[in-house]
């Protein structure tokens, strides 16, 4: 019989028990893992959700591209250059082909395994005269789901994987937005400090005049230079706020620390209120919220595949090919075909499999309490910005009616001081005054900015649309 009929035959049998066995097969079934629903009745059964927001929000449907939003291009390049360049994310980035490439891995066990074993002679000889080929099929069948749930676990956990990075780079867009708003007010609070000090200044060269003209005396003069030195001490701390500020963006978006980077003078205006959907919406739209949910699905699989490893394992081998020897003549027909079946099943193991179904199970309640631990952050981060994001406004609101008044008083009682009807300290205090007011409503604008964004991470919705995908911006060689 020709080598070529006798691999026919192989592998006709071959298919015949494999079609027969993928029919047994597809009436095992696998256990699926918690829906979000049910999981989120198990995981927090004391939590109630509320139909709204017990915070005041906006109503309608959480949207997404908030960062075009705030209509700032200088801020989307440096959040563009961020995502390009941050190390950190690159090692999120990196963690996702990481977890694909272990579902890739887990989803080949579904397959059979096809290996072929080749002998010629010459010099690849080892001295024994055979030659031929063979051709090896082998496959485990999955009765028990042992391979799919492990295929299951794997992929899971790769979503859970790039959820994290979504979620990663929807917070370090959020982290470039809050420090440049934060380079800004920095600046701003240099400005002020040098109009402070600009104006410290001129008030000691006034008590200089009214010393010379026998109006002031040396304390009065001692003390405005001692008030004009506090403030020139306030600029120099400043100043340094402002270089560290801008290092620290720097470092974020990927450039040297240099403190060269161009700030934008003046904040952005604080865009209308956003639509916050509802309490119910938000555990299926933040990211985290879904890493942590699929993280409790890779560990239920983890868990049923420990169980499938208490049971036995069936695998079918099959093989074909010929053997030929220019040494000795063999028996039989040098042509092979063969195909059997391998059982294989666990005795004993120390108690060690049972083990594993223990701590799988440990995984699971873990991985569920994690669930709850974020989901209940999630709900208290979204009340937290909206309580903010009113209290600043109205912050705001009295903050500006304050330096204004401030700022009027000075006038008032500058004038008051140059015709003697006011001490020259009532003037240091009204000075002192508008600058603290001037510089709490810098920080309070600064702040409704920065909650804003926060607002936006909190509730989900993702600084552009659609969202980034993961690309490892660095190749191993």
């Amino acid at each position: 019989m020709s080598p070529t009929r006798v691999e026919s035959i192989g592998a006709r049998r071959i298919v015949v028990v494999v079609t027969a066995l993928i029919s047994i097969l597809a009436g095992c079934v696998t256990r699926d893992p918690p829906t979000p629903e049910a999981l989120q009745r198990d995981a927090m059964p004391s939590v109630k959700l509320p139909s709204a927001w017990v915070t005041p929000a906006g109503e309608g449907t959480v949207g997404d591209g908030w960062l075009a939003g705030l209509g700032d291009a200088q801020l989307e390049k440096l959040v563009d250059e961020a995502l390009s360049h941050n190390a950190d994310l690159q090692v999120a980035a990196a963690r996702v082909a990481r977890a694909n490439a272990a579902v890739r891995v887990a989803g080949g066990k579904l397959y059979p395994a096809a290996n072929v074993l080749a002998r010629a002679g010459g010099s690849l000889s080892d001295g024994s005269g055979l030659e031929g080929a063979l051709f090896n099929l082998s496959w485990e069948l999955d009765l028990w789901g042992r391979v799919r749930y492990g295929h299951s676990a794997a992929g899971a956990q790769a979503d859970a994987v790039t959820s994290d990075y979504l979620y990663a780079a929807q917070s370090l867009a959020a982290l470039v937005a809050k420090s440049w708003f934060l380079n800004t007010e920095a600046l701003q609070q240099q400005r002020l400090a040098e109009e402070t000090v600009a104006s410290s200044t001129q008030l000691v060269e006034l008590v200089q005049i009214r010393r010379r003209v026998g109006v002031a005396n040396e304390q009065e003069l001692a003390l405005a230079r001692a008030d004009l030195a506090g403030f020139q001490d306030t600029l120099e701390q400043v100043r340094l706020a402002n270089v560290n500020a801008r290092r620290a963006l720097e470092v974020i978006v990927g450039r040297y620390p240099s403190a060269e980077l161009a700030v934008r003078e003046t904040l952005v205006t604080v865009p209308p209120p956003v639509p916050a959907g509802v309490p119910g919406e938000l555990l299926e739209r933040r990211p985290d919220v879904i890493a942590a949910e699929r993280r409790v699905a890779s560990a239920f699989n983890r868990k049923q595949e420990a169980k499938a490893a208490l049971l036995p394992r069936i695998s079918l081998t099959g093989s074909v090919g010929t053997i030929t020897s220019e040494l000795f003549v063999l028996q039989g027909n040098s042509d092979i075909a063969s195909a059997g079946v391998g059982l294989f099943a666990p005795i004993f193991e120390g108690g060690a499999l049972r083990a594993q179904v223990k701590a799988r199970s440990a995984e699971q309640n873990e991985a569920m309490a994690q669930y709850a631990a974020v989901g209940l952050r999630a709900f208290n981060e979204v009340e937290t910005a909206l309580a903010a994001e009113h209290t600043l406004a109205r912050r705001a609101a009295i903050l500006t009616e304050g330096v204004q008044d401030n700022r009027r008083a000075l006038e008032l009682v500058r004038l008051q001081y140059q015709v003697g009807k006011a001490s020259l300290f009532d003037v240091l205090q009204q000075q002192m005054r508008l600058y603290s007011a001037n510089s709490s409503l810098v920080r309070v604008n600064a702040e409704r900015l920065a909650q804003r964004v926060n607002l936006y991470l909190a509730l989900g919705s993702n600084f552009s649309s659609p969202a980034p995908v993961p690309v490892a911006a660095v190749s191993a060689p």
